[in-house]
């Protein structure tokens, strides 16, 4: 679940703003979403949104199960667990006969977690290229720059750096997308909701990522 949200953070870190990357770091009227929308309202915007997420995180899991040996992948975690935590127990109690006898599978165990890591990785290689797609032929389209609202502000990250809701100052400027202080970006709202539902999602298809 924790790897889920790090590659959902990559996802979006990338499709924040319409000038791409670069785009990323600048506060423009270019970002993702649309002056006229078809879709309009704040209602009708946060369920359509929360709905691709819900639909693309679908998607992720039938090409995780096509792609992804389940089992093996199950057997890898368990046995990295189970190691891990005899390791963790040996240390606490000072065994260290016990603990020279695990640390000698260290570099096996190390081959079965990057092991796991490639496995989880070839799927995002196929779902990243329809992701971008969707972001920037679909949704700026269909919905406006912000699409739901928060009761408290949600920029946890110091600076100007990384913003998931608008600040006053931004709602003051006339040039900016935001038009009402702890608006949620477009972006910002799928990344929320995709992150909401990927773990019962993965929970229902079975198709854990294991880290």
């Amino acid at each position: 679940m924790e790897f889920d949200i790090f590659l959902l953070f990559l996802d979006t870190i990338l499709l924040q703003d319409d000038g791409g990357i670069f785009g990323f770091f600048e506060d423009t009227k270019d970002g993702l979403g649309s002056d006229d929308p078809l879709i309009k309202g704040i209602i009708p915007s946060l369920f359509a949104v929360s709905g691709f997420g819900i639909i693309l995180n679908f998607f992720n899991a039938a090409v995780r199960r096509k792609m992804v040996d389940q089992v093996k992948l199950k057997r890898i975690m368990k046995e990295t667990r189970t190691w891990q935590k005899e390791r963790m127990a040996a240390m606490r109690s000072k065994d260290q006969a016990k603990t020279d006898q695990l640390n000698k599978k260290s570099s096996y165990m190390n081959k079965m977690s990057m092991e796991m890591m490639q496995m989880n990785m070839r799927p995002m290689m196929i779902t990243f290229v329809p992701l971008i797609l969707i972001f920037y032929l679909v949704l700026p389209v269909l919905f406006s720059y912000t699409v739901a609202l928060s009761p408290i502000p949600l920029n946890v990250i110091p600076g100007d750096f990384f913003h998931l809701t608008c600040t006053a100052e931004q709602v003051a400027d006339v040039d900016h997308v935001c038009e009402e202080e702890n608006a949620l970006y477009l972006w910002a709202w799928y990344f929320l909701s995709s992150i909401a539902f990927s773990g019962i999602i993965m929970k229902l298809t079975k198709t854990s990522m294991g880290i």
